[in-house]
């Protein structure tokens, strides 16, 4: 699963809830329509109609296009189950985003497989 974190909630013509990643940890949706359904972490089951969209200002930056949501608000967590290992394979630093951890979880006890990158690491390749 993948979890992000509500950034801003805008209403127009439809609910648009921004969260801390999009198609630079998720490519699936925008490149082939792959669908993911959505959660607010600590209230199933909502009602709300709401477009689930990344961080990245691009038209096509959308996670969940018809995600229920219950109320949403900035600082939310937001929980995207069965998102399975392609994130993190397709994963990638568009638009300067450093790519998020992978965590292992089983019974109670979590670990850090893959660590977070940091801001120093897509420059540690950089030649001056």
């Amino acid at each position: 699963m993948t979890l992000y974190t509500v950034e801003s909630v805008k209403r127009n013509v439809s609910l648009w809830v921004a969260v801390d990643g999009g198609m630079s940890d998720n490519l699936r949706p925008m490149l082939y329509g792959a669908a993911y359904e959505a959660h607010v972490a600590d209230r199933l089951h909502g009602a709300t109609r709401c477009v689930l969209a990344g961080k990245h200002c691009e038209s096509g930056d959308v996670l969940v296009r018809d995600a229920l949501l219950d109320d949403p608000k900035p600082g939310d967590v937001i929980v995207t189950p069965a998102t399975g290992a392609y994130g993190h394979a397709m994963a990638s630093n568009y638009n300067g985003v450093p790519r998020p951890p992978v965590i292992f979880c089983r019974e109670g006890d979590a670990r850090v497989v893959v660590r977070r990158e940091s801001f120093e690491d897509l420059t540690a390749r950089d030649v001056l």
